[in-house]
């Protein structure tokens, strides 16, 4: 991590902001804007795929090795799915982890040491997004989403899993939960989009210069900044997951990708696995309090407004969040 000695330290942390540019510009008033159709999602270029996966190398080249790569059939296309065992094979119930939008699984890079310290951790990337899965058939819905993350876990012979996601990846595990609640050991959900609330209207307004490609780079990213409560000058763009998050919002088409939906208070009290929920204080993408709150409804569920923090939680503070987890894991194996 680089620091600026002559004025705020340069946070890496905010560059998983550019994964909330999907949601928010997908949803309110940016769906309006939008001229592209569901579909299956796309490289727009063999260039754009070349450099992307170059940029996707470099920053997977920053977490342990996997023991093994794996790509798994599903309805809607392949699963890049990456293992780490840690030494000796524990036979602790594994961890599943969901990507944010547009992160991929190299987003997992300060989290993966600790929790392969204690049990088999699988990193997906999410199909009809940026990463190496590859979608053929389109999705409706979220369920037709959930449908391919129970096909995945399958493929792979999980019966068993604790399930965590972030951002858009935590409303995707949500989506899971409700349709294959046997299949989890728990529910990890990390500032997730649009599963306890709404977007508040002032991101979405917020969200339209990101979103509008021919407004000035500079505008865009102050624009996005705002969105997640950092100074322009404290993001470090020369980062590696910074620049394959760059790369791949440029270069590939996912506006096919369905987006989270709000989870009823039905759906809510029904969850019959323990829930973890982390909220980040500084961030409206999750609800802040009132999502806490809304959490609360979840019959087995431990929730944490994490103070001082931006919806990139989980790298932010990942020492203490990650150790936090593993007591939570171990205590539902």
């Amino acid at each position: 991590m680089r620091k600026n000695h002559t004025g705020p330290k340069r946070r890496r942390w905010p560059v998983v902001l550019l994964a909330t540019l999907a949601v928010v510009s997908t949803s309110g008033l940016v769906l309006l804007l939008a001229t592209s159709s569901p579909g299956v999602g796309h490289f727009r270029t063999p260039e754009a795929r070349e450099a992307y996966e170059d940029a996707y190398a470099e920053a997977l080249g920053r977490l342990p090795e996997p023991t093994e790569t794996q790509d798994i059939e599903t309805t809607f296309g392949t699963v890049r799915a990456y293992t780490w065992i840690p030494e000796g094979r524990s036979d602790t119930t594994p961890v599943v982890l969901l990507p944010g939008r547009s992160s991929a699984a190299p987003m997992w890079g300060d989290n993966l040491p600790h929790y392969i310290e204690h049990r088999t951790v699988y990193a997906f990337d999410v199909i009809g997004d940026t990463g190496m899965s590859q979608q053929t058939v389109p999705m409706r819905d979220v369920g037709d989403a959930a449908r391919w993350v129970d096909e995945a876990m399958a493929g792979l012979g999980l019966d068993r899993v604790h399930l965590v996601g972030h951002s858009q990846g935590g409303g995707l595990a949500a989506a899971v939960a409700v349709r294959y609640p046997d299949r989890l050991a728990s529910l990890t959900l990390l500032e997730p989009v649009l599963t306890l609330s709404a977007l508040p209207l002032s991101v979405v307004l917020a969200s339209i210069p990101v979103s509008l490609t021919f407004l000035p780079e500079s505008w865009r990213e102050a624009a996005l900044n705002q969105i997640g409560g950092v100074e322009n000058e404290e993001v470090d763009p020369d980062d590696p997951l910074a620049r394959m998050i760059n790369v791949g919002a440029e270069g590939y088409s996912s506006s096919g990708l369905p987006n989270p939906v709000q989870l009823t208070d039905t759906e809510l009290k029904n969850l019959p696995m323990p829930v973890y929920v982390g909220i980040a204080s500084g961030s409206p993408l999750a609800g802040g309090e009132a999502g806490a709150e809304k959490a609360r409804l979840i019959p087995d569920a431990q929730v944490k407004v994490w103070p001082d923090t931006t919806h990139s939680l989980p790298m932010q503070v990942a020492p203490a969040l990650d150790a936090e987890l593993e007591t939570f894991w171990a205590a539902h194996p």
